[in-house]
């Protein structure tokens, strides 16, 4: 019931900053997600911190209102209240706290003090919150939010319509509940904000079913408490679904997450998720940048490698800008199967998955594993780029299986998909699923899309996991069957063709074959009037 009535109360909030951004003119503004999502974290860091600091002094958590003790305080004393805050929590002054600026509301000049609030919040913690860029610049966690407005004299009644929604509940409660709650309130955050706008770096949402079976055949549940210290990495992280989901299978405190992303939005978005679900520590390894041309995560001058990849890669984008640059001698061994030329068709894309998915193969440890969504197209594929990098996986013995989803799985694409599964370590079988009769369809606005039942779901990860065969659904092949099928991963390809037989007597044989032959008299003979009826009908036109 908690859980049900925060995720109620989240809604609110959310639908209400919308309709502030709405009646000042900011509705489906570019910055109106900047503003929303902005807020709503600077509403979570503070209760987060109430919520931390009153499990440090539990005098405070009894307090009918815990500022006003806090207030009481020496500095020397909040300062060493602050000092045992955990490092995922933002260090906040007795200025930054939603009260405080509510009981300022009617202040001059508020639109100012409101933004110089969230900007000391930034620069307080810019150690820990910052996304740095592949040159080095940091991000910072906000903007100077009412400067979004172009109406100077609106600013300050804007802020305070914000500043007067944010005291209505707080997270406090909620905050021992895990993923699954702050996956949904996430997903409703940003579902106006990431989807595929159509420009040069559209996003596209990965949907969670994808995330969930990619996470649950990486780290299967017999796994899960047992990993620790592990890397996880995403070259092309959006707004970090995948990610997500692989840090709540291994556990949030065993892991550290690495990203890579060209578009900015993404990556504000992605800081913002691992807020959200308890990944603070891995923020500094957020890169917002060009991975292909200058990958950021590195040891020792090399490309560092990784206990976990998983990605969902842009399937097509026009890279001739920095194709050539691409094309050097240090990344011989990372684009080990080739680059794509530049197409002669000026509107046909260039097949950038190839290069991400070399990038992972290249950046996967010994004992690593990757699972990557790639166009069903390349698990065919007879030759070039796509069949040179299944002949590596193959030939070196890295390859887990592959899982072919349904059409429309991504409502914003009708690219038909698979799931390709890395295992370094697996020197065995492999495991080829063809789902494509699985789920159900339905309309996602004006788009069409598959969705998986929960059983469905559950049957890909344990056939997958167990490594079990299923008629016309999945089989489990070596890697000599792979080679003498031309290296192709389609599950259809390695399915039995069965012939059924019947026991029947030669007399009702004579009596069914007679029925055949008796039927196609009778067209035959149909064929044939109609032929004559044709004749005449064309003998009786005149050219007039």
């Amino acid at each position: 019931m908690v859980e049900i009535e925060f995720q109620q109360k989240t809604k609110e909030l959310i639908d209400n900053l919308k309709a502030i951004c709405a009646s000042y003119g900011l509705g489906n503004d570019g910055n109106e997600f900047k503003i929303i999502t902005q807020v709503f974290l600077y509403k979570f860091l503070n209760d987060k911190f109430a919520f931390e600091i009153k499990k440090i002094n539990p005098k405070l958590a009894d307090a009918e209102r815990w500022e006003d003790e806090i207030a009481k305080l020496s500095d020397d004393d909040f300062e060493m209240l602050k000092l045992q805050l955990g490092p995922d929590t933002a260090r906040l002054k007795t200025t930054h706290f939603i009260n405080h600026l509510f009981n300022q509301q009617n202040a001059a000049d508020f639109a100012k003090l409101f933004d110089d609030t969230l900007m000391d919040i930034a620069i307080s913690n810019n150690d820990i919150y910052a996304v740095v860029t592949d040159s080095g610049e940091k991000i910072r966690l906000f903007d100077r939010v009412s400067e979004f407005l172009t109406d100077v004299s609106k600013r300050d009644a804007f802020c305070r319509a914000i500043i007067n929604k944010l005291g209505d509940f707080s997270f406090e409660r909620i905050f021992t509940q895990k993923f699954d709650f702050y996956a949904t309130i996430f997903e409703y955050l940003i579902k106006d904000y990431n989807s595929n706008s159509g420009g040069k770096y559209a996003e596209y949402y990965t949907p969670h079913a994808v995330a969930r079976i990619m996470a649950a055949i990486l780290v299967p549940e017999a796994q899960r408490g047992q990993i620790k210290n592990a890397s996880c990495y995403d070259p092309s992280a959006g707004s970090g679904t995948l990610l997500m989901n692989v840090a709540h299978a291994i556990g949030e405190n065993r892991c550290s997450i690495y990203t890579q992303d060209i578009s900015q939005k993404s990556s504000n978005l992605l800081r913002l998720n691992l807020i959200l679900n308890n990944l603070v520590h891995s923020i500094p390894n957020v890169i917002q940048g060009n991975t292909m041309l200058h990958p950021a995560h590195k040891e020792q001058g090399q490309l560092r490698q990784f206990d976990f990849i998983v990605s969902n890669p842009p399937f097509k984008m026009d890279f001739s800008d920095f194709r050539d640059q691409l094309d050097s001698k240090e990344n011989k061994a990372r684009f080990f199967a080739g680059i794509p030329n530049v197409p002669k068709q000026a509107t046909d894309k260039m097949a950038i998955y190839q290069l991400f998915l070399q990038h992972i193969i290249h950046s996967l440890k010994a004992t690593g594993k990757a699972a990557v969504v790639v166009p069903t197209g390349f698990i065919t594929a007879q030759s070039g780029i796509d069949k040179a990098i299944r002949q590596k996986l193959v030939d070196e013995k890295m390859l887990a299986g592959v899982v072919s989803m349904p059409s429309n799985i991504f409502a914003t694409t009708g690219t038909n998909v698979s799931i390709l599964f890395i295992d370094a370590t697996n020197k065995a079988d492999v495991v080829l699923i063809d789902a494509s009769n699985l789920g159900e369809k339905i309309k996602d606005g004006k788009n069409q899309k598959t969705v998986l039942k929960d059983e469905e779901e559950q049957r890909i990860i344990d056939v997958f996991n167990h490594k079990q065969v299923q008629d016309d659904f999945s089989v489990v092949v070596s890697y000599a069957q792979i080679q003498e099928k031309n290296y192709s991963l389609s599950a259809g390809q390695y399915f039995d063709v069965k012939i059924e037989f019947v026991d029947i007597t030669p007399e009702k044989f004579a009596e069914k074959m007679k029925g055949f032959t008796d039927n196609l008299d009778s067209l035959f003979n149909q064929s044939r009037e109609l032929e004559v009826e044709i004749k005449k009908q064309l003998a009786n036109l005149d050219y007039d």
